[in-house]
């Protein structure tokens, strides 16, 4: 009866809109495996993004200080955190609420 049935809900598919990095390789496998077949030399290696990860870092000191120190607290944030401790200690000290 297709009155009481449920419909089974949609499986999730990640579908890449700029890059197909399956597709891509594969691309590069079958190439490769054409070259081996007609004897040619390999060609020379494409464009590869791996190499350049991590260097945007070097190149800004904000960045560079940002990865050594890592997040810090600014002063406006630390006054009020020590207001808040306070208030708390008082009403803890003083037992009313």
């Amino acid at each position: 009866m297709g009155l009481f049935s449920a419909r089974q809900p949609r499986k999730f598919r990640r579908v890449s809109i700029y890059t197909d990095e399956r597709k891509e390789k594969l691309q590069k496998l079958v190439e490769q495996a054409e070259r081996e077949k007609s004897g040619a030399q390999p060609a020379k290696e494409s464009f590869n993004t791996d190499k350049f990860k991590g260097t945007f870092i070097n190149f800004t000191p904000r960045a560079q200080r940002y990865k050594e120190h890592g997040a810090r607290i600014g002063w406006p944030l630390a006054i009020l955190l020590i207001f808040v401790l306070l208030i708390i200690w008082r009403f803890i000290m003083t037992g009313k609420s």
